[in-house]
C-alpha cells in the first residue's frame, strides 16, 4: 500500500485502515505529509507496518515485491483534490480513476466514507483472483477529516482465498500425448510458476519426465539451478531446436523472442499453461491449451503421466546437443571469471561474490550487464528468492525490493539474508534509499558493480583527457559516469558500512565482514574494468538497444 503526497485513506483509525488490516494487509510503503501523515499513524495503530520511503516510485516498487513474495498484491490508495473542487484547477488536479485504469485490474473512487470498506475488500479480492495484478483506491482530500456516524459504516469480512481452477481433461490429455511422442522437448518454467507456489509439482514433473527446463528470471529457483535438468546454460540451443515447448506460467514475449523463428522452429508445438485466458494463443498458436492455477494444472498433468510411462532418455541425442553446449559456455564463463588482471571484469567480480552468498539468500538485482550476467553467474537454489528488473526491464526496482524483502524477512525469516547487487548507473535510480535501509535498521547487503558507466565507461585517466577537448556536455560520452565514484560512502553517512574494493582479495574481505555482520547494513563498491562486457552473446534480447 504506496501513499503518495496526497490522501491514502480516511485518516480516522476506525474507519477504512482497519478494513486494510483485516484484509491481511500487513505493509505500507509510502511518503506522507500534508494531509496524510494521519494515515501512516492510523495504519500503525492497527498493526500495519509503515515503511517511509524516499521516493514514491521505490515505495511502490517494495510493496509490489511482497505482493509477488506473499501473494497479496499491490494496492495503490493515492489522495486526490477535494470533490468540491473538481474542475476548479484545484492542487495537483488530475482525472486519477481514470488514468489509473490503463494500469490497474480495479480503479474506483469510493462514493461516501460509508463505502470505504466494502471498496476496499474488492480491491483486495480483485488484486488476487484470477492472473493477480494491482488496484487503485482515489480517496479524495476532504474525506480525510470527514465525520460520519460509526454505526452507519458497514464492515466486510476479508475474502475468501483465491478459487483454485483446473484445466479441462481431455486439454491435460492432448497436451500428455504430445509430449509423449516430443524427440527435443523443452520445458520453460515462468514467474506465474513461482507464484502460484508450483515448485514442488514441477520438480516432480521434471524428474519424473526427464525433461530438461530453462527457467525466465524471477523463475530461478522453482526447481533448483544445479538441477541436471537444468538447460540455462545452453539457453539459445534449446530454444532454437526444440520441438515440442511447454510454457508453465511464461509468457512468449521479448524475454522469449516471441515464439518466432529464428529463435524458434517454425513448427514448434507449444503448450500453453496459465492462469489468464486471454494470454493463450498470443504470438504462436498452441498446439495445446492448459488454462488454471499453475500449481494445479501441473499436479493434473502429474495424474496423466502416471498412467503412462514417459520418461524421456537421458543419453538421447538431444540431451548430449544440450550437454555438449552447456559445457561449451560454461567452460568460456570459467576462463573469464578466473582471470587474474585487474582491474577485475564482471565474471571474476561474480566468481567471488558466489562463493561466499549464502545459497538460501534473497538476491536483488538491477542493471543492464550486471543484471544479465548475473543472472547466468549466480545460482538460486530456492524458489521466489530472485527479484530483478523483470518483464518491463525497469531501472530503479533494486533498493525497493530489497526493503520489502528485508521487512518480510526480519518478521519471518530472521537469519536469512537480502542481498542487492546494482550497476552503478541502476544505484543512482533509488540511492537514496540507503537511507530508508538504515532508519530501519534492515542488515541489507549492497553490492555495485561499478564501471563508471552505462554499459561502459572511463577511466580515470580518459575522463580527464576527455575534459581537455570541453565542456562534459558537449565531449564526454553519453553512458560515462564519474569515475571512481565512492558510493560506498552513502552507506557510511548513514550509519552503515561501506567499502571501496579494486581487487578480489579486497571483494572477498568486504563480503566475509558484511555477512558476519547480521545487524549493520553494508554497501560493497567493486570497481571494475569500465570497458567490461559480457562474453560474446547468443541471445538477441541483451542487446544493448533492448537494455
Amino acid at each position: 500500500l504506496p501513499s503518495s503526497r496526497s490522501p491514502l485513506a480516511s485518516s480516522k483509525a476506525d474507519r477504512p485502515v482497519p478494513v486494510a488490516a483485516l484484509c491481511n494487509v500487513e505493509y505500507m510503503f509510502g511518503i506522507v505529509g500534508i494531509p496524510v501523515t494521519e494515515i501512516a499513524i492510523a495504519a500503525q495503530a492497527v498493526g500495519i507496518k509503515y515503511v517511509g520511503m524516499r521516493n514514491e516510485q521505490a515505495a511502490c516498487y517494495a510493496a509490489s515485491a511482497v505482493g509477488y513474495l506473499t501473494g497479496r498484491p499491490l494496492i495503490v490508495i493515492g489522495g486526490s483534490s477535494d470533490r468540491n473542487q473538481e474542475t476548479m484547477g484545484a492542487f495537483q488536479e488530475f482525472p486519477q480513476v481514470e488514468a489509473g485504469r490503463l494500469y490497474n485490474k480495479l480503479s474506483v473512487r469510493p462514493s461516501s466514507l460509508e463505502a470505504i470498506p466494502a471498496v476496499i475488500e474488492k480491491a483486495v479480492r480483485t488484486s488476487i483472483y484470477g492472473r493477480p495484478g494491482s488496484c487503485y483506491i482515489d480517496i479524495p482530500g476532504d474525506f480525510v477529516n470527514l465525520q460520519v456516524n460509526k454505526s452507519s459504516v458497514k464492515y466486510v469480512e476479508c475474502c475468501l482465498p483465491p478459487p483454485i481452477s483446473t484445466a479441462e481433461s481431455s486439454a491435460v490429455s492432448k497436451a500428455t500425448s504430445i509430449i509423449a511422442l516430443s524427440k527435443q522437448p523443452l520445458l520453460i518454467i515462468g514467474k506465474g510458476a513461482a507464484y502460484s507456489h508450483a515448485e514442488n509439482n514441477i520438480r516432480k514433473l521434471v524428474d519424473l519426465c526427464g525433461l530438461p527446463f530453462l527457467p525466465t528470471p524471477m523463475a530461478k529457483g522453482v526447481v533448483p539451478d544445479n538441477h541436471p535438468n537444468c538447460v540455462a546454460a545452453a539457453r539459445s540451443t534449446a530454444l532454437q531446436l526444440a520441438d515440442v515447448i511447454i510454457l508453465l506460467g511464461a509468457r512468449l514475449n521479448w524475454i522469449l523472442h516471441f515464439g518466432l523463428p529464428p529463435r524458434f522452429q517454425q513448427d514448434v508445438k507449444v503448450i500453453q499453461i496459465d492462469i489468464c485466458s486471454e494470454e493463450l494463443g498470443n504470438n504462436v498458436r498452441p498446439a495445446a491449451t492448459l488454462l488454471g492455477d499453475i500449481n494445479a494444472v501441473t499436479g493434473q498433468l502429474l495424474e496423466e503421466f502416471s498412467k503412462r510411462s514417459v520418461k524421456y532418455p537421458s543419453n538421447s541425442e538431444w540431451w548430449k546437443r544440450l550437454r555438449e553446449k552447456m559445457l561449451n559456455n560454461e567452460e568460456r564463463s570459467k576462463g573469464l571469471a578466473l582471470q587474474k588482471s585487474l582491474p577485475m571484469n564482471y565474471y571474476t567480480a561474480f566468481h567471488h561474490i558466489r562463493e561466499l552468498i549464502p545459497k538460501d539468500c534473497i538476491l536483488v538485482s538491477e542493471g543492464a550487464n550486471t543484471m544479465d550476467i548475473g543472472r547466468t553467474m549466480l545460482p538460486n537454489y530456492y524458489p521466489r528468492q530472485r527479484l530483478d528488473a523483470g518483464t518491463f526491464g525497469t531501472m530503479g526496482v533494486g533498493l525497493g525490493f530489497a526493503i520489502a524483502a528485508a521487512m518480510i524477512a526480519k518478521d519471518q525469516t530472521p537469519e536469512k539474508r537480502v542481498i542487492c547487487i546494482e550497476g552503478d548507473s541502476a544505484f543512482g535510480f533509488s540511492g537514496m534509499e540507503v537511507e530508508t535501509i538504515c532508519r530501519y535498521n534492515l542488515p541489507i547487503l549492497i553490492i555495485i558493480i561499478n564501471n563508471n558507466g552505462i554499459y561502459t565507461g572511463l577511466g580515470a585517466d580518459a575522463w580527464k583527457e576527455m575534459l581537455k577537448f570541453g565542456d562534459p556536455a558537449t565531449c564526454v560520452p553519453p553512458v560515462s559516469l564519474l569515475p571512481n565514484s565512492h558510493y560506498e560512502e552513502i552507506m557510511s553517512a548513514f550509519g552503515g558500512k561501506g567499502y571501496f574494493v579494486e581487487t578480489p582479495e579486497e571483494l572477498q574481505n568486504a563480503l566475509k565482514a558484511s555477512l558476519t555482520d547480521k545487524q549493520t547494513p553494508s554497501l560493497i563498491n567493486v570497481m571494475i574494468d569500465p570497458q567490461s562486457d559480457r562474453k560474446k552473446q547468443e541471445f538477441p534480447w541483451l542487446t544493448r538497444s533492448n537494455l
